[in-house]
């Protein structure tokens, strides 16, 4: 009897192991053939999920957004007061754990890599903007936002907290952890809600 392979969950096991190699290796090394030895498949194998290595490589990074949107979805369904969820949110955008660590490394690499590559791979939206976006207007909608304060000027500020404090985060992890991340931007937080 022929064996059933989930093929969709294969091509998640290669995208993981590609994290795995930008992580040990950078970009550089994330080779097809470095990818296929880390998922433990073959050249041909990997080729038949992935036809080039910037298939795989845009997967993986789709791979980073969707797993981040499904845990942001899983927290704005919770029943909990607006301003916590909101807080939690913005946190499950910043490298706070070894998950999102791992992903905001490789997100940072993969963001190099293309700007290299213009016109080859499409620089991918990681939809941070947009929702950060949307949770100044949810801020407006459950009156948290300080009268007089500006949306768009609001939401520009949010987003580039959000930027620094991610970038800052990897570079520097021993200064910038958990606790301090959630400090900095519950002041933030704190200093434009009512």
């Amino acid at each position: 009897m022929p064996k059933i392979v989930d093929h969709e969950k294969r091509r998640k096991q290669i995208a993981e192991a590609t994290w795995r190699v930008i992580l040990n290796e950078g970009i550089e090394g994330a080779t097809v053939r470095n990818i296929a030895k880390e998922a433990n498949i073959s050249l041909g194998a990997l080729r038949h999920y992935f036809a080039t290595q910037d298939e795989l490589l845009v997967y993986a990074m789709n791979l980073v957004k969707e797993q981040a949107t499904e845990r942001i979805k899983k927290i704005v369904v919770q029943d909990s007061q607006p301003k916590e969820i909101i807080l939690n949110v913005l946190l499950e955008l910043l490298p706070v754990n070894e998950e999102t660590k791992a992903e905001m490394e490789v997100w940072f690499a993969f963001i190099g890599h293309v700007r290299h590559k213009q016109g080859i791979l499409k620089l991918h939206d990681d939809g941070v903007y947009e929702g950060i976006k949307v949770l100044v207007e949810n801020m407006v909608e459950y009156g948290l936002l300080k009268d007089g304060l500006d949306k768009e000027m609001e939401t520009e500020r949010l987003y580039s907290l959000i930027d620094g404090l991610a970038l800052h985060a990897i570079l520097e992890p021993g200064r910038l952890n958990k606790e301090k991340i959630t400090r900095v931007l519950t002041y933030h937080l704190e200093s434009i809600w009512v």
